[in-house]
């Protein structure tokens, strides 16, 4: 039996709130008093929303704001169970932690650091009483592990309102060590701190990842199992992840590091990155990567826009900001893995056009479905990246297609966040896995086993296949169908059909899908065709927000 799941989801809602009245808790943080009937159980267009709930002491909302001042062009579209980020030019979000929730009140506490700058610290600093703010979440709440003798909580002045409602809710009877990084000493708060309890204040620069690794550092290790929270800066808490990890070697299950916000660096000038010595040509960089001319030329639009290369006229490549923070060890440290391998297969973008295969296939001379069923770490990777798809399922479980089903059949690396939904929404079907070409032991290390999972492929009521298609060629995805056209005669395809409206890469979302698998992005209207091939008629779509839909298949 795997141990229990690490969050817990919610419904995604879109909600109305107005100002009630806004504090000052100290010079360096602003506490904006929010109500509205929304944070109760409500209804907007004919569909029924539950009153809003955010349990978990770091649980966060998405507000919404817009850079030309018309939110109401900003906003998602409300999904029955599910929100969906239509594109809008000028939409602004952030994220922000619920510092207190008192529905008997009908209040939401949310806490901004003055720092002079961004959208969010702006909008608090004007509002007034009666200013109306629309937000969506929390998606999950963290669910702490049972049983620990004492928690470390790390941040900085961003992590003081999740470490603030922790002190004063207490979700584990347990004592707290907590360790905040300021810029000021106003910054300081009064916390909620019991017998047993510690706080470290440090003066620090935000974003220093030099002073946050060595105050974790200089923290005593409690006796006993414990776990360690952290929030501050992305980049400043890379050295502290590898310390507990690696140096501590804490389980991957006693640790919850979260980048809650990314410090830009301002570009260096063109001039100082052009200066020192002669560029490389097109040619020269790809003789030295063995790879073809056309294919990096193809890339370098993507790879200037995003100042990872400088192509400077007359005086050739070198690399720009981005490309020598890719070269820093924290950076590189990142940079590894999956994504960085289906990344560098760009290269092969005009070659696999040319000869109708993918990039990745020219790349590694296998397609990714063949590479990754014979590779457990890679499989496991993509179990990870399908992990928020759990967050976007409720629309399917919800769905009437589940009445009277007695057993599902899973495949794909979706599965382990479908078997999840499930549990989330009381659907209870005895479960099938079947994963053509991915080892049994390696399908068990990534996937939940409770009671009712049978690890042998059979007849089901339905089948489900939760992102596998994303990793497979048509042909790959032709045989697929037609293996489960063999086991069921319903199928649902869990597949993102068009790009997040909410990504700044949408734009790429095209280009990363043919270089894993030779085609397109898939709309409906493309696995359709793919369906029909394998001896199905599509039935009807259910969006489920954030570009995701599921294809419901009946075989024809």
């Amino acid at each position: 039996m795997a141990g229990r799941r690490a969050y817990t989801t919610h419904p995604l809602v879109l909600r109305r709130v107005t100002v009630r009245r806004v504090e000052e808790v100290t010079p360096r943080m602003r506490r904006v008093v929010l109500g509205g009937g929304d944070l109760a159980a409500f209804a907007r267009d004919g569909i029924d929303h539950p009153g809003f709930a955010a349990p978990g002491f770091d649980d966060h909302i998405k507000l919404i704001l817009a850079a030309d001042g018309d939110v109401r062009a900003a906003l998602p579209a409300q999904l029955p169970h599910g929100i969906e980020w239509t594109p809008a030019e000028h939409r602004l979000t952030r994220d922000y932690t619920p510092r207190r929730v008192d529905l008997d009140a009908g209040e939401l506490h949310l806490d901004f650091v003055v720092h002079g700058d961004g959208p969010a610290e702006s909008w608090s600093a004007a509002a007034r009483e009666g200013d109306e703010l629309w937000f969506v979440g929390p998606k999950s709440s963290l669910r702490l592990p049972e049983r620990l003798d004492w928690i470390q909580l790390v941040g900085d002045e961003t992590a003081l309102p999740a470490i603030g409602r922790f002190l004063d809710e207490r979700p584990l009877d347990v004592p707290a060590h907590v360790l905040v990084t300021v810029s000021d000493d106003a910054a300081r708060q009064e916390l909620a701190l019991r017998e047993g309890d510690t706080v470290t204040w440090v003066l620090a620069e935000p974003g220093d990842a030099a002073a946050l690794e060595s105050a974790v550092r200089a923290l005593p290790v409690p006796p006993g199992k414990g776990y360690v929270w952290a929030a501050a800066e992305s980049r400043a808490l890379l050295p502290v992840r590898r310390y507990l990890q690696r140096e501590r070697k804490l389980p991957k299950d006693w640790v919850n590091i979260t980048g809650y916000w990314h410090r830009e660096e301002p570009a260096a000038p063109e001039a100082e990155a052009t200066a020192d010595a002669p560029g490389l040509s097109v040619d020269a960089l790809a003789t030295r990567l063995g790879v073809p001319g056309p294919g990096i030329a193809t890339l370098l639009p993507l790879l200037t826009a995003y100042d990872v290369v400088i192509d400077a006229e007359g005086s050739g490549l070198r690399l720009g900001a981005a490309g020598e923070e890719l070269l820093d060890d924290h950076e590189r440290e990142e940079y590894t893995g999956h994504e960085a391998e289906l990344l560098l297969a760009l290269a092969h973008v005009a070659p696999a056009l040319r000869d109708g295969t993918s990039p990745w296939r020219l790349a590694s001379g296998a397609t990714l479905h063949d590479t990754v069923a014979h590779d457990a770490e890679r499989y496991g990777e993509l179990v990870e990246e399908c992990e928020q798809l759990v967050f976007l399922l409720a629309g399917l479980t919800a769905d009437p297609l589940w009445e009277g089903v007695k057993t599902c059949l899973l495949t794909g690396p979706g599965s382990a966040s479908m078997a999840a939904a499930l549990d989330d929404a009381g659907r209870r079907p005895r479960l099938r896995i079947a994963e053509e070409g991915v080892p049994g032991e390696v399908l068990r290390g990534h996937v939940p086993a409770p009671d009712r999972i049978d690890w042998t492929a059979g007849p089901a009521d339905v089948a489900v296949a939760a992102k596998a298609l994303a990793y497979r060629t048509d042909e790959e995805a032709v045989h697929l169908l037609t293996r489960l056209a063999e086991w069921t005669g319903t199928a649902v395809l869990v597949e993102a059909s068009r790009p997040d409206g909410l990504s700044p890469h949408a734009a790429e979302a095209a280009l990363h899908a043919f270089t894993a698998t030779g085609s397109p992005l898939r709309d409906s209207a493309a696995l359709a065709v793919l369906a029909e091939r394998s001896g199905w008629r599509v039935e009807r779509t259910v969006a489920l927000g954030w570009g995701a839909e599921a294809t419901v298949l009946r075989r024809a």
